[in-house]
């Protein structure tokens, strides 16, 4: 099945397509769209002719590797989150951010001091893809 035609198929064919691709039914209350979206997921991995063991190593590596050095928002970018009634300011840098008059190397570890527990600071800062 083409990839215009996993975005298009109802959810009997992309049953059909799952149990062909996949080798097993699909799960009982995946919808229509997540499955179109594991298909179409499954075919790109093929088109692309490399191992998915492969990619992902890579994907892994730059992830890695850019982990805690790069801001999730521009340099120069203001980030504002209310907290039990106190607004908290956090300035991003080129390497790193600014709150309370110091410098973070993570946003998470200010959402940790601003609450008192463990937070993604990207998801409580709003700024999580």
């Amino acid at each position: 099945m083409s990839l215009d035609a996993l975005q298009t198929a109802t959810r009997d064919e992309l049953k059909a397509q799952w149990e062909q691709t996949i080798g097993k039914p699909p799960p009982p209350r995946i919808g229509r769209v997540t499955m179109a979206r594991i298909l179409i997921c499954d075919l790109q991995w093929k088109q692309c002719g490399q191992s998915k063991t492969a990619i992902l190593r890579k994907l892994r590596r730059v992830v890695s590797a850019s982990e805690g050095t790069k801001p999730l928002a521009g340099s120069g970018a203001r980030l504002i989150r209310e907290w039990n009634g106190r607004e908290h300011v956090v300035d991003v840098l080129a390497n790193g951010y600014l709150w309370n008059g110091r410098r973070w190397r993570s946003l998470s570890v200010i959402a940790k001091e601003i609450t008192g527990t463990k937070w993604s600071g990207p998801r409580f800062f709003g700024v999580a893809a």
